[in-house]
């Protein structure tokens, strides 16, 4: 038993909790898989975001990490370039304004040259009851997440993929595929980008684009992860639940996403990998032990 769960663990990717990069890195694919290419990620200053960002530059990527604050994403790409030796732009843009993303994908073209991978990240959330949930915080939440990835998924295609080809990759939840209480907002809004990443994926495949997506589960060393409860199904032996027994960490995240986004992937699109250890099947869906996770 012993010998087996040392096992396991030894197939769990390196990872840290804080938005730093990795001290050390073990190469599953060739560290040429994405050379010269260049990938835009949303919401790259940190969680998820920043660990897709690092582990494509390792492949050989250059990058573009934009959210809303300037001074997180030009620490990160300090970050970023010093681990890897590869180019990162930070680029400050609301996901929410057409014409603020335009002008950022005009100077990444200028800068650049090309764009290849398109990463939508940027998202919103927190636990709440439909009852108690306001108007404009379900309205702001599917602005960012859903409008955001629409928003910068059809500039971008405008601007580039139309005649160039290229792979997005959206990241999505499971929230909607049970009805996770207390998720209306976000569930609902992820639901909206699954089926985006479908018809995205029929409209703009005849112009060598591809559209899928990543779906986490519980995610350490997130603000997610924080904010919905994730050290209190620590402590509560709630991970003891789903398949894998534990948490999921960035690094694998960013591993589903360079593996979609490369040319390992060459003949998938429109569809959503679930990596989330087997959550979904088989955590437990309570509201009131979801409002005490969350406290």
């Amino acid at each position: 038993v012993l010998f087996s769960c040392c096992r396991r663990m030894a197939e769990i990717p390196e990872d840290v909790q804080s938005d730093d990069c990795l001290s050390s890195y073990t190469h599953i694919y060739s560290p040429d898989l994405l050379k010269d290419q260049v990938a835009f990620i949303t919401g790259g200053g940190s969680g998820i975001g920043f660990r897709i960002a690092e582990i494509l530059m390792r492949h050989g990527c250059d990058t573009v990490i934009a959210s809303r604050n300037l001074e997180k994403l030009t620490e990160a790409a300090k970050k970023l370039t010093t681990a890897t030796g590869r180019h990162c732009l930070p680029l400050q843009m609301d996901v929410r304004q057409p014409d603020i993303i335009s002008a950022g994908v005009d100077e990444v073209l200028k800068e650049f040259g090309r764009v290849d991978i398109l990463i939508n990240n940027a998202a919103g959330n927190f636990l709440c009851p439909a009852t108690s949930l306001s108007f404009n915080a379900f309205k702001t939440v599917l602005e960012i997440d859903t409008m955001g990835t629409f928003n910068t998924s059809k500039i971008l295609y405008e601007k580039w993929f139309k005649d160039h080809g290229g792979s997005i990759v959206n990241i999505s939840a499971t929230l909607g595929y049970r009805g996770q209480a207390l998720q209306v907002h976000a569930g609902s809004a992820k639901a909206a980008n699954d089926a985006m990443t479908r018809h995205l994926a029929v409209e703009w495949g005849p112009s060598g684009v591809r559209v899928n997506t990543v779906a986490p589960g519980p995610i350490s060393g997130t603000e997610g992860y924080r904010r919905l409860g994730g050290s209190y199904a620590e402590s509560s032996g709630v991970f003891q639940g789903i398949p894998l027994q534990r948490p999921g960490n960035k690094t694998e995240m960013a591993h589903a996403v360079l593996f979609l986004a490369s040319r390992a992937a060459s003949y998938i699109t429109g569809t959503t990998v679930v990596a989330d250890g087997g959550a979904w099947l088989t955590s437990p869906n309570d509201m009131e032990d979801l409002i005490i996770s969350g406290q």
